[in-house]
């Protein structure tokens, strides 16, 4: 039987706007939202930081009869929406864990007599039978999932407690239930529908663009470079952000502050409860300027004036950064957001998935270091800390997550040691031995496979030259989005000779993709490269070398489509296409290239791109317009050396620098200048300028 909503409405948005809110219309995409959600349907709601989210369910609670449930994840964003709800005389409360039972049960009886339009709840008071009978006995009119992204495990901030909303859904009557997020890739989106069981739900996916944002990336050597740039950014903005990874990195940012005499308050899991509601009340009172933290503070923060935020590392997926990235410049105002990326940084981020995403062996020894240690009642009371050393575990992280995994499969369960600090462990299956365990080890690896591949996309929004949030759109699945001409790619294109393609040079682009792809490999992880740029410019040339016959090359069906362009306008196009992010780099000591997703819809024809066009003309040109001049021992040796001397200075391995293709490849061509050098392969723009006049001043010594 189709499910038919229907509601009744004690009065009208626009008037509920009016009188609580005092606006006299709506942002853009509310009233579309609204306007589903007050004809009684189901619905997923993605809309992006500042864009007026909770006023999407809020108002249709003072529309219905009954109460509004809404579902938030951190105590702190409560806290702060209902404190903000009670001042405007709308009567709200909250229920979770700060709250005492006897407190809950003169909340629940409030809202069977109608004494609150709007409750929010902490995910995990779900878990409670008594909790879910108190609510039978409640007209719930809207059931509010906000930060839904939380109930997939491919969303970035997945937390298992929202996992038994469905249920819970179900036990209390299934009400109308809407789901809202900020950000939601198509995968992420289908799972929030699925475990909630929507009703022939609405979606509505809002402009994710933020045109007041200038969206940079600086690329940085050293940790003094990115405070210098701190500095700058505080400077010039004073009120922001500052993101870190790490709670250690958050100490000492903050204390690097406190001495240029910068007022700020740092943030981190590591605080106490009561540590860190006084550090967000500093910050939200404005008695500090500059809030240091890691990525649980500032979600809901009603900050409007905040005119930067600062990553000091790269965060572990564009959700996780355009999130955080969003909680700057809430007024509409202009507003910088900017991300310190060295590559190195992304060694915390791999030991977070790693940590995310422990292995069914780890599992096991965590699980047989709690059998072990079990006391009479089957419980122990051990650190997180304790638990990782006597488990031979060396990620304490993995530890966490192995008692989360261990908790939701029934075989344990975790509960607070009144007047401690510390949570203890309850065996609930003692008699099952760590063998026994039933583990989904095939959903494991499928997850640790998207985290991994969320944080190659992050890495590659951080290389690419085009516009960096019609990247970041065309992530979230807004395919035709406009170039914002404020971030820092599109400012510094600007003036240069950027442009869509005619209908011949698209032509052109189409071929060289398919080149790329008939030399790639496409899995169910995207594409992977198979060979570097080299040998795909000598197929699409039709080249007659040794290594293109013996590897089968000239049988491809791309095999010397564009012959007539000549080697050195390919070399300089694909290094074009890299740079706007149609094709990528894979790092390591073979650099191969491949396809990326927008790469594949421009092979299709169905994409849209702009592209500095290579200076050098179709069919002349490049590395072929450069004499071979033979290969030369000792100036190989002198090149070689000074490959090893920049390696050791930059702390990168050599192959990092330039590959020994390359290096033979200088010592054949001799380039003179840096354009000249441009043309041989391996060298793009970026070592060019940090690399490439160093050795173009040992062939100039040479001769």
């Amino acid at each position: 039987m189709p499910f038919s909503p229907s509601k009744t409405l004690i009065q009208t948005p626009l008037e509920a706007l009016k009188k609580h809110f005092g606006h006299g219309g709506f942002l853009d995409g509310q009233d579309r939202v609204i306007e589903q959600i007050t004809s009684g349907r189901d619905g997923l709601v993605v809309m992006p930081t500042g864009g007026g989210k909770s006023l999407c369910y809020q108002l249709p609670a003072l529309c219905f009869e009954g109460v509004t449930l809404v579902v938030s994840p951190l105590i702190a964003l409560m806290k702060d929406q209902v404190d903000a709800l009670v001042s405007k005389g709308i009567p709200a409360t909250l229920i979770n864990s700060t709250v005492a039972w006897e407190d809950q049960k003169e909340r629940l009886d409030g809202m069977r007599s109608g004494r609150y339009k709007l409750v929010y709840v902490a995910p995990e008071r779900f878990r409670a039978e008594s909790f879910l009978s108190a609510l039978k006995g409640v007209e719930v009119s809207l059931f509010a999932v906000d930060e839904a992204h939380c109930l997939s495990q491919w969303g970035h901030d997945f937390r298992p407690d929202y996992m038994r909303l469905g249920k819970a859904l179900d036990k209390i009557g299934r009400p109308q239930c809407v789901a809202l997020t900020a950000t939601a890739t198509p995968v992420v989106r289908a799972d929030i529908l699925d475990v909630l069981k929507l009703r022939e739900p609405f979606e509505v996916v809002s402009g994710f663009a933020r045109p007041n944002l200038s969206l940079g990336i600086t690329a940085v050597e050293k940790k003094q470079q990115k405070y210098d740039r701190i500095r700058e950014i505080i400077t010039a903005n004073k009120t922001g952000i500052v993101y870190c990874a790490t709670r250690k990195k958050v100490e000492e940012v903050a204390e690097t502050l406190a001495a240029w005499r910068i007022k700020a308050i740092a943030y981190h899991g590591g605080m106490s409860d009561a540590e860190r509601e006084n550090a967000q009340n500093i910050f939200l009172q404005r008695k500090a300027d500059v809030a240091v933290a890691t990525n649980a503070f500032g979600m809901g923060i009603d900050r409007s004036d905040v005119r930067f935020v600062i990553h000091f590392e790269v965060p572990g997926s564009v959700e996780a950064y355009y999130q955080e990235a969003g909680r700057a410049g809430r007024d509409g105002e202009a507003a910088t957001c900017e991300l310190l990326f060295n590559y190195a940084d992304t060694r915390t981020q791999e030991f977070f998935i790693e940590g995310a995403n422990p292995g069914a062996h780890t599992i096991r020894e965590v699980y047989q270091y709690l059998l072990n240690s079990a006391d009479k009642d089957y419980e122990i009371h051990r650190t997180i800390e304790d638990i990782t050393e006597g488990a031979g575990v060396k990620n304490s992280m993995a530890v966490s997550s192995s008692l989360a995994a261990l908790g939701r499969s029934g075989y344990i369960e975790r509960f607070d040691i009144p007047g401690k600090r510390l949570r203890g462990t309850r065996l609930k299956k003692p008699d099952v031995f760590a063998r026994a365990l039933e583990l989904d080890e095939a959903a494991r690896e499928e997850k640790e496979r998207r985290d991994r591949d969320k944080l190659k996309s992050m890495v590659e929004l951080c290389y690419v030259r085009t516009c960096r949030q019609q990247w970041i759109l065309a992530y979230f699945g807004e395919e035709d989005a406009d170039v914002c001409g404020n971030c820092d790619n599109c400012r510094a294109s600007e003036g240069n000779d950027q442009r869509a393609p005619t209908e011949e040079e698209n032509l052109i682009v189409r071929k060289a993709l398919s080149g790329v792809a008939r030399m790639s490999r496409k899995t169910a992880a995207g594409w992977e490269g198979r060979y570097g740029r080299g040998k795909i410019v000598q197929m699409l040339c039709g080249s007659r070398s040794q290594e293109i016959l013996a590897g089968g090359l000239d049988q491809l069906s791309t095999y010397g489509i564009l012959k007539e362009q000549g080697t050195g306008f390919l070399n300089a196009l694909m290094r074009a296409l890299g740079d706007v992010g149609l094709v990528r780099v894979d790092p390591g000591e073979y650099p191969l290239l491949t396809l990326t997703d927008a790469g594949e819809r421009v092979m299709r024809g169905c994409g849209k791109y702009r592209l500095s066009w290579p200076s050098i003309s179709p069919g002349g040109g490049g590395v072929d317009s450069l004499a071979d001049q033979g290969f030369d021992g000792g100036l190989y040796s002198m090149l070689r050396d000074l490959r090893a001397s920049l390696a050791k200075r930059d702390e990168v391995p050599p192959y990092v620098i330039f590959s020994n293709k390359t290096l033979e490849a200088l010592c054949r061509y001799r380039p003179t200048t840096v354009a000249e050098g441009l043309a041989v392969p391996g060298i793009g723009e970026a070592k060019a300028q940090r690399y490439l006049p160093a050795f173009l001043a040992v062939l100039k010594e040479w001769r």
